[in-house]
């Protein structure tokens, strides 16, 4: 018995919302996508809405699990793989790289990290010293995701190189900023 939870929203499947969802964040423009797909955007609006609801509602995290699958393999979506925002050739490299190397990966999720706790943007940060978007970096993310949990003994090594990289980051932003506001401050 299939699960009712996994039938399309006004023909807004789960693979199309995640697809819609991973190019929007890639920076791709809504009307482009929802062009492509043959899609008016109040027929996506609700659609989404209720695509949000539905994971909610899953406490299987079926629908949950298969939108990250799908999200992650957008490029694959038979309608919306052609839709990309160009990329700089450095780009390519960094993100060719982020794909195949875990340490690289690792390090501009630390890097993210520290952004965000010195008040950057970190997703805009790694998009203009990378060149990589936000839509792109969370697809490999979960690439790696996939990959970490078919090999737990791995967690603990990659996330002590994350933690470490994040600390290096944190204090390059710290020294960029003049200091952190306790520096100066003896117990």
């Amino acid at each position: 018995m299939s699960n009712p939870l996994l039938e399309p929203i006004h023909g807004v499947s789960l693979q199309d919302y995640a697809a819609i969802s991973a190019k929007l964040v890639s920076g791709v423009a809504q009307a482009d996508i929802l062009n492509a797909l043959g899609i008016e955007p109040a027929v996506y609006e609700e659609a989404s809405a209720l695509w949000v609801t539905r994971m909610q509602e899953d406490q299987t995290w079926e629908v949950t699990t298969l939108y990250g699958q799908y999200f992650g393999n957008a490029d694959q979506h038979p309608k919306l793989s052609g839709l990309n925002v160009a990329i700089s050739e450095e780009g390519q490299a960094n993100l060719d790289k982020l794909n195949t190397d875990r340490y690289f990966y690792e390090e501009l999720c630390g890097a993210r990290q520290a952004a965000y706790q010195y008040g950057l943007d970190g997703a805009q940060w790694i998009q203009e010293n990378f060149g990589i978007n936000l839509g792109d970096f969370q697809a490999v993310a979960m690439k790696w995701m996939e990959v970490q949990n078919a090999d737990w003994d791995s967690v603990p090594h990659f996330a002590s190189y994350q933690q470490q990289k994040q600390a290096a980051y944190a204090a390059k932003f710290a020294a960029e900023q003049g200091g952190n506001v306790a520096d100066d401050v003896v117990f």
